[in-house]
């Protein structure tokens, strides 16, 4: 197999949008504070043990029974159009695909991906879905009337690293099962050509896999939120990522000159490799 393809994985809140999907769609509709909203749920993961995401998806459909809201898919779907992105983000990807065509002669492909502990249907409405190969999220389970009944698959900070091995192995259908073994050097996009981008510690699980398996990872902050530049130091010092970098997706920007950096140090890597096989 030529391994000739590279994955960008990001995040999606914080990463690719100042606020979470949650605070520009489902929370105003439902006539809840992002403060109020969080804080029960943290309640109830501390006093029961339970898992954030799950106590997360449950208490949105509560909030909407209280409020004789349905919610369902296709309201989902038009609330993706709400989402606010970082500086360059609606330019990002073409620009990085420009690059790697123009770096690589066109031998390489670059394949961009989501990995979001949020909702599939919202991101399935964005405006930047034309440019992502695939995004796996969390859903629900619609009732014959189309209505979120209950989550249906949920993705936390270590589950991710799943999808990871998913697009490892090209078994990008949940139906398909990546247990089985694949050799290294059958596998459609190695890790060593993929890159992780991500704002903060739910990230940590996915940006550990891809440095032990010799991948690389990019923290982005914003400037003016000290906690957030602070995590990103420490990311940088535990050896977590390559690099941080404010969320300006912009050409010439901080982040735009490092994302290239290692685009070229792993451009440079697979073009060597094809020579060899030559």
């Amino acid at each position: 197999m030529i391994q000739n393809k590279i994955a960008i994985i990001y995040d999606f809140d914080g990463t690719l949008t100042p606020k979470t999907m949650q605070e520009y769609t489902l929370l105003p509709k439902l006539g809840i504070t992002s403060k109020s909203f969080w804080a029960g749920i943290m309640k109830e993961t501390k006093e029961t043990g339970a898992e954030t995401m799950m106590v997360y998806m449950r208490h949105l459909l509560d909030s909407a029974i209280e409020k004789n809201i349905k919610i369902s898919k296709n309201e989902f779907y038009k609330m993706g159009k709400d989402i606010k992105y970082y500086q360059g983000v609606n330019e990002w990807f073409k620009n990085i695909d420009k690059y790697v065509e123009k770096k690589s002669n066109g031998e390489i492909k670059i394949y961009h991906y989501i990995i979001s502990a949020g909702h599939l249907e919202i991101l399935e409405g964005v405006s930047i879905k034309k440019f992502i190969k695939k995004i796996f999220a969390s859903e629900y389970y619609y009732n014959s009337k189309k209505h979120a009944v209950f989550p249906k698959i949920v993705i936390t900070d270590t589950t991710k690293t799943q999808y990871i091995f998913r697009i490892n192995k090209g078994k990008e259908l949940l139906s398909q099962s990546i247990n089985k073994h694949m050799p290294e050097t059958k596998r459609p996009i190695p890790f060593d050509n993929m890159i992780y981008m991500g704002d903060g510690l739910t990230d940590v699980p996915s940006m550990a896999l891809l440095k032990t398996k010799g991948g690389h990872s990019i923290a982005v902050y914003q400037n003016k939120l000290k906690e957030q530049v602070r995590i990103s130091k420490n990311l940088l010092n535990a050896n977590r990522v390559d690099f941080i970098a404010p969320a300006d997706y912009r050409v010439n920007s901080e982040l735009h000159e490092k994302t290239c950096l290692l685009l070229d140090y792993v451009i440079a890597k697979i073009r060597y490799a094809l020579k060899l096989k030559i």
